[in-house]
């Protein structure tokens, strides 16, 4: 990978791990459904009627919405919502890893491989050491509605794979149109309208720098940056770098929210990563080369 993708790798985690604190700040004056109602209306709208629709059937592409926009997003709104901490919230997302790896080999019969099954099995326990290091100081709920985020990108992801849809922008865009609805008539049901007027009608700076920062830098442009760097060079030359995105986040929220995460939460959120990436980074071997008869001249990196 050329230096200049490399910067552009960690720009995307960086982008993402912050995402979260974003996500925090707008939460406190927008109610959950309908702050996501209008970050997709927006994500979907204009570009979607500039935007090629993808290659792919119809289920598919609803079925990604369904599950890896609406339901992980809508989850994740709400979990933040009642209570989840945005650097942790970071953290646990990340479990979506193992349960791929899980669904895929369930519904797909994709075998695991010995790494993967590790790694899965290194990362569960990690994750049942944040669980029980939160449950010390605060309910259960917020965290297992996380999970359940967790659980329904990683759904997304296997309907993806089973339908081997491209991950482009226009996916991106044309799922996105899954959402608005569905969480405006949660939004009135929940939050009601009184609820729903009085966040419209004080829709400050605060509440419109989350929304642009989610739609455009978050979605727009990581996804873009993302997806270029992933059908450009191999899934291992790019995974690692998107494993910042926990400790970004962490480091995010402690920095701009002084969210400091407990002990256990700390030492569980370094074993869910390890199993992370023990199931997900591969270790390219060189092949060995002859050694040249004769002095070679050695090309420079490309920059």
């Amino acid at each position: 990978m050329t230096r200049r993708d490399s910067l552009l790798a960690v720009l995307v985690a960086v982008l993402w791990g912050c995402n979260f604190v974003a996500i925090h700040v707008g939460l406190q004056g927008v109610p959950p459904f309908l702050f996501l109602a209008i970050r997709f209306t927006l994500v979907a709208f204009p570009l979607v009627f500039f935007v090629a629709r993808p290659q792919a059937p119809l289920r598919s592409v609803l079925g990604i919405g369904l599950f890896m926009s609406l339901g992980q997003f809508g989850l994740l709104y709400l979990a933040m919502a009642i209570g989840m901490p945005a650097g942790l919230a970071a953290l646990v997302l990340q479990a979506q890893v193992i349960f791929t790896i899980l669904i895929a080999a369930a519904v797909l019969g994709e075998r695991a491989s010995r790494r993967q099954a590790i790694g899965a099995t290194i990362g569960t326990a990690g994750l049942a050491i944040v669980a029980w290091g939160f449950h010390q100081d605060a309910p259960l709920v917020p965290l297992l509605v996380t999970v359940g985020a967790a659980l329904s990108w990683a759904i997304g992801n296997v309907i993806a794979r089973a339908a081997k849809v491209p991950s482009g922008l226009s996916l991106v865009v044309w799922s996105a149109l899954v959402v608005p609805l569905p969480c405006l008539a949660m939004s009135l049901l929940f939050e009601g309208p009184a609820e729903i007027g009085d966040a419209l009608g004080n829709f400050g700076l605060a509440a419109w720098g989350s929304t642009l920062y989610t739609v455009v830098l978050a979605s727009l442009v990581g996804y873009t940056i993302f997806n270029r760097l992933m059908a450009s060079y191999p899934a291992a030359s790019v995974v690692p770098y998107i494993l910042l995105v926990p400790p970004v986040g962490v480091a995010a929220a402690w920095a701009a929210l002084g969210e400091v995460p407990s002990t256990l939460e700390w030492v569980g959120g370094v074993v869910m990563m390890v199993g992370v990436a023990v199931a997900t980074v591969t270790l390219r071997r060189r092949e060995a080369r002859p050694a040249p008869s004769s002095p070679a001249v050695v090309p420079s990196s490309p920059s």
